[in-house]
C-alpha cells in the first residue's frame, strides 16, 4: 500500500503530509481542498508512465484541468513557484517516488508538464542483480516469483537457506521488500484513478469511455460486471439484499431487449434488473429505467470486488444518490472488501452517515479532516478518537453526531 503522501505547491496545498491507511476518508467544507489531495495523487501517478504530462492524460484520470499557473499555489503576498513536488511512499521500508515537475508554458491548450524523478530503473536493476546472484533461476522463473507478491519473500528465504547464505539472508530479504515496494509504485500506482460518478454515464447514455475496465464516471459498468468470474459474481450477488426490490440482475448480450422497447433512450448499457414485487411479465428494468441508487451502489461494490480495477484508487463524493442508512452500511462493507481484495481507497464525502461505517480503532481505517488555514492553505488532520473523547453531552455520540455538532471540526465557522 501507499503509506504516505507529501504534497507541495499543488493547487491549494502549500505543504502537507498525509500518512495513509487502507481506507482513507476525507471530510471538510466545500472548497477546502479534499479533491485537490486526490488530484495530486492522480497527477503523480500519471508522471510514472510518461516523461511529460498533458491535459488529456490528466483529465482521463479525473483531474480538473486548468492552465498551469492555476495548478500551483497563488497565495497573496507570496511569489509564485511553477514547480510542483509530490512524494509518494510505499511498503514497510517506505520506498519513495519523488516527482518534481514544471510546465513548458502557461497555455491551457498546449502546456505539458515535464518531470524530474528518482530513477526507478537503477533500484530495480540492483534488486534484480542481487536476486540473480543467489538464485540459480531463469529470468522466467524470477519473473514468476516477482509476479506472486504473497509468496516472493517466502521463496527468497527458502532459496537463501538452500544455498547456505544465512548471513546474506537479511540483505536478500531487504531487497525483496524493496522490489515489492517498487513494484507497487511502478506497476500498480500508475493505474490510480479518481472515480466521480454521474448517473447518465452509469445508465449508458453518454459516450463510452476508453478507460478499461470502467470509466471514471461509471461508463461500462455493464461490461465490468458481465466479465466477472464466477467467484466475483457470487460475492457481488450477496449484496442484493441492500436494494429491497431487487430480485436479480442480468445481461442482454445481443441487445435484443432494445428492439422490444425496454430502452426508449437507446442506452448502450446491456445491464437489466428484475423487480421481485412485480409480475414476471412486466418486471424487467434496463439501466436507463432503474433508480440511480442501485447503479451507484453496484459500481462501488464492483470496483472493490473486481481483480481488474486498480489496486489503489479514489472516490470523490461517495454519498451521491445514496440513502444515509445505506451510506453507513456501504462504508462498512467497503472496509471489509478492501482488506479481502487488497485494495487501497481514498474517499471524500459530505454525508455524516459515511463516518458511522468506520471503525477508527482499526489502524487501517483512517479519517481525516481537511481545512484551509488563515492563509488559505489546505491542511489535513487525522482524527484519532479515544473512548474518553467520545463522551460528549453525557453520552457516547456517533461519529456523525460528533461531526455535525462541531467536535471534529471540518465545518464552517462563519455561520
Amino acid at each position: 500500500m501507499l503509506t504516505e503522501i507529501h504534497i507541495k505547491n499543488f493547487k491549494s496545498i502549500a505543504d502537507d503530509s498525509i500518512a495513509l491507511g487502507r481506507v482513507n476518508v476525507f471530510i471538510g467544507e466545500n472548497g477546502c481542498g479534499k479533491s485537490n489531495i486526490l488530484e495530486a495523487l492522480a497527477f503523480a501517478s500519471t508522471s510514472m508512465v510518461s516523461n511529460s504530462i498533458d491535459k488529456d492524460i490528466l483529465a482521463g484520470k479525473g483531474v480538473r484541468i486548468a492552465k498551469p499557473s492555476l495548478m500551483v499555489n497563488s497565495f497573496k503576498g507570496k511569489k509564485q513557484n511553477p514547480e510542483i513536488c509530490i512524494e509518494i511512499k510505499s511498503g514497510q521500508k517506505n520506498e519513495s517516488f519523488i516527482l518534481k515537475t514544471i510546465p513548458d508554458n502557461d497555455d491551457i491548450h498546449s502546456a505539458k508538464w515535464f518531470k524530474e524523478l528518482k530513477s526507478r530503473e537503477k533500484a530495480e536493476n540492483q534488486a534484480h542483480a542481487y536476486f540473480a546472484r543467489y538464485q540459480q533461476k531463469t529470468k522466467e522463473e524470477l519473473a514468476e516469483i516477482e509476479s506472486n507478491m504473497d509468496k516472493s519473500l517466502e521463496l527468497l528465504e527458502e532459496k537463501a537457506k538452500e544455498l547456505g547464505k544465512e548471513k546474506s539472508f537479511e540483505n536478500i530479504l531487504g531487497f525483496g521488500r524493496k522490489l515489492i515496494s517498487l513494484r507497487l509504485l511502478f506497476q500498480e500506482f500508475p493505474h490510480f484513478l479518481i472515480y466521480c460518478l454521474n448517473t447518465p454515464a452509469l445508465r449508458g447514455l453518454t459516450q463510452q469511455s476508453l478507460k478499461e475496465p470502467v470509466g471514471i464516471h461509471g461508463e461500462n459498468l455493464d461490461v465490468l460486471i458481465a466479465n466477472f468470474s464466477k467467484e466475483e459474481n457470487e460475492i457481488l450477488q450477496k449484496y442484493n439484499y441492500l436494494i429491497d426490490w431487487l430480485d436479480d440482475y442480468m445481461f442482454d448480450m445481443q441487445d435484443s431487449m432494445r428492439l422490444k422497447g425496454y430502452k426508449q433512450n437507446l442506452s448502450k448499457s446491456r445491464l437489466y434488473f428484475t423487480d421481485k414485487y412485480m409480475a414476471s411479465k412486466n418486471n424487467i428494468f434496463s439501466s436507463e429505467n432503474a433508480n440511480e441508487g442501485i447503479l451507484h451502489l453496484l459500481f462501488y461494490l464492483a470496483v472493490m470486488i473486481s481483480k481488474d480495477t486498480p489496486k489503489c484508487f479514489a472516490i470523490d463524493n461517495i454519498e451521491s444518490c445514496l440513502n444515509p442508512h445505506l451510506c453507513r452500511h456501504l462504508m462498512t462493507e467497503i472496509c471489509k472488501l478492501a482488506k479481502e481484495n487488497d485494495k487501497q481507497v481514498l474517499i471524500t464525502t459530505h454525508n455524516p452517515a459515511i463516518l458511522d461505517g468506520l471503525n477508527l480503532y482499526d489502524d487501517e481505517i483512517r479519517l481525516f479532516t481537511v481545512a484551509r488555514n488563515n492563509k488559505g492553505q489546505t491542511q489535513t488532520k487525522r482524527i484519532l478518537l479515544k473512548p474518553e473523547h467520545e463522551e460528549k453531552e453525557g453520552r457516547r455520540l456517533k461519529l456523525s453526531e460528533l461531526w455535525t455538532r462541531g467536535y471534529l471540526g471540518a465545518i464552517s465557522q462563519d455561520f
